[in-house]
């Protein structure tokens, strides 16, 4: 018969639990820690714990020092409860370096990474698509989008024990090792060095217009061509790229989001607030056959699509949260996500309708700001539109940075893998100085805006519409033919539909541009 006390005995549950408090280690990796239940009073004494040896006896001889730093390895030891083994190499690397980040922090860095120059191409997707469509599309986009955001901050930790630091290392989860990687890695790393040439097109083109509304039209000086302004741009993108990890640029990613929503205010209300240009019509551009209608709606739904990427860094960002069993990182990453889509829901769409309702299918394909410029530029002063255009250029500059990061990790990861020691400074600047002139130089070769939007927003669509769905059925497995069973196969394979088609409207709006601007070079 069993003597122990009652409460004791009222303390010991009747049902196995197993506590999976987490270290905080540069893995974030969790492992379980045996409880043992049952048995006699005895055996329950004499089961050994990793502190059985620093009790108030064993430390009675040991001065002062020595006896609290090994009470404070007492507490640490009984809180945690495991030791886990070590993997250094994420202590190298940019996502991995530095685990304090909080829900203020997730906020700039979604806000950074979701709103931007994409917003302000989004009255051209509707000068392509009308009032209704434009308006449907881009809702079911916002909160199909919102949902799948939900699901790749829920699966950061789905398995106990371990923390999915990169898209990549999901995907590899639910696909498996080889295929994730196929699925995965290219649209991640295409859609971060993408971005990063979409950037340097927009602030080297805004820096231009700067200078000429700064300078003035009897500015004696000789000005920079377009490519010498994208190469002024991407030289201070790659000064600013020095920053060593995720965590250390949140003070820049705080900047890109009050930027990006004090200039996407000023857009809208100042072009909604000036006369309408007099020829412009809500008519959908019509084009002059069917299939090039076919592929220009393609190409506009994918600028949409574009609009709200930056699924690819969630799990990035959730990384540089410190996690435990108590206070998992899911809880501040998610306080942090609601809080910077709502903001972007009060920048996206009033830059798309008021937009559209300003300059109708009058929209030029560079987007509002060169719109505002062309049609207002006698109409309002030239501080206010020098100061929209700034902020625009100091937006770019910091959204740089958070896309690129994640391709500044695969550069380390292999260098790391391959030497099995951390990148020195010179290594990490070389690798971030030669991230900076490849986008340089693919943004030379494609100065496509408008197209390049779409096609990025085609080819990268699955990795914020569709895989999170297929993700979440194949880890989580929810019952078969249940709500969730149909939800997420259905999105993930119309997103897969959607990506092939959008990706096709793109790749013609780019071929059919390119073909355009060599006509007119030859004239």
């Amino acid at each position: 018969m069993d003597e122990r006390p009652e409460m004791e005995l009222m303390s010991i549950p009747t049902t196995p639990r197993v506590s999976t408090p987490e270290i905080l280690t540069p893995t974030g990796q969790r492992s379980p820690r045996s409880i043992r239940l049952g048995g006699s009073k005895d055996q329950t004494k004499s089961s050994w714990t990793p502190t059985s040896l620093i009790s108030p006896r064993f430390l009675s001889p040991i001065g002062t020092p020595m006896k609290k730093v090994i009470v404070n390895m007492k507490g640490y030891l009984e809180e945690v409860g495991h030791i886990t083994k070590l993997n250094p190499q994420d202590a190298w690397l940019p996502i991995t370096e530095s685990r304090n980040g909080n829900a203020h922090y997730a906020a700039f860095h979604n806000l950074n990474a979701g709103i931007g120059f994409q917003a302000l191409l989004l009255p051209v997707a509707f000068s392509y698509l009308g009032w209704s469509w434009g308006i449907i599309a881009l809702t079911i986009a916002y909160f199909w989008q919102l949902y799948t955001l939900w699901v790749l901050v829920q699966l950061h930790e789905a398995v106990p024990g371990k923390r999915y630091n990169r898209y990549v290392e999901l995907a590899q989860a639910a696909f498996g090792e080889r295929l994730g990687v196929w699925l995965a890695l290219f649209p991640t790393v295409y859609l971060s060095a993408g971005t990063g040439t979409a950037l340097i097109l927009i602030g080297g083109e805004t820096m231009k217009l700067f200078f000429q509304i700064v300078c003035g039209p009897a500015c004696s000086s000789n000005p920079l061509t377009t490519v010498e302004w994208y190469l002024v741009f991407t030289s201070l993108s790659i000064v600013l790229s020095q920053l060593p990890n995720l965590n250390s640029i949140a003070g820049l990613s705080l900047v890109g989001a009050i930027t990006a929503i004090v200039y996407c205010t000023i857009v809208w209300v100042l072009s909604v607030s000036q006369m309408r240009p007099p020829s412009m019509s809500y008519q959908p551009i019509s084009s002059p056959t069917a299939t090039a209608s076919t592929f220009s709606i393609f190409n506009a739904l994918g600028v949409i699509a574009f609009a709200f990427r930056g699924h690819n860094l969630a799990l990035e960002i959730q990384a540089t949260m410190p996690s435990t069993f108590k206070h998992p990182a899911h809880v501040p990453m998610w306080r942090g996500a609601k809080v910077a889509y709502t903001l972007i829901a009060m920048c996206v769409f009033p830059v798309a309708i008021g937009g559209f309702w300003a300059y109708g299918n009058l929209m030029p394909s560079s987007g509002i700001l060169n719109a505002l410029y062309g049609f207002h530029n006698h109409d309002i002063s030239r501080g206010l539109l020098a100061t929209t255009f700034l902020l625009v250029v100091f937006n770019c500059l910091s959204s740089y940075q958070i896309y690129s990061m994640p391709v500044f990790d695969s550069f380390e990861a292999g260098y790391t893998s391959r030497t099995n020691r951390p990148c020195s400074i010179w290594v990490r600047s070389g690798f971030r100085v030669l991230c900076g002139f490849i986008s340089f130089f693919i943004g030379v070769a494609f100065p496509f805006l408008s197209s390049l939007a779409g096609l990025l927003g085609g080819v990268t669509l699955p990795v914020t519409f569709a895989y999170p769905c297929f993700m979440w059925a194949l880890i989580r497995k929810p019952p078969k033919y249940s709500f969730s069973w149909y939800l997420n196969w259905t999105l993930g394979w119309l997103g897969i539909a959607f990506s092939l088609a959008f990706s096709a409207g793109g790749i013609w709006s780019t071929v059919n541009n390119g073909l355009k601007l060599r006509f007119f070079q030859s004239n």
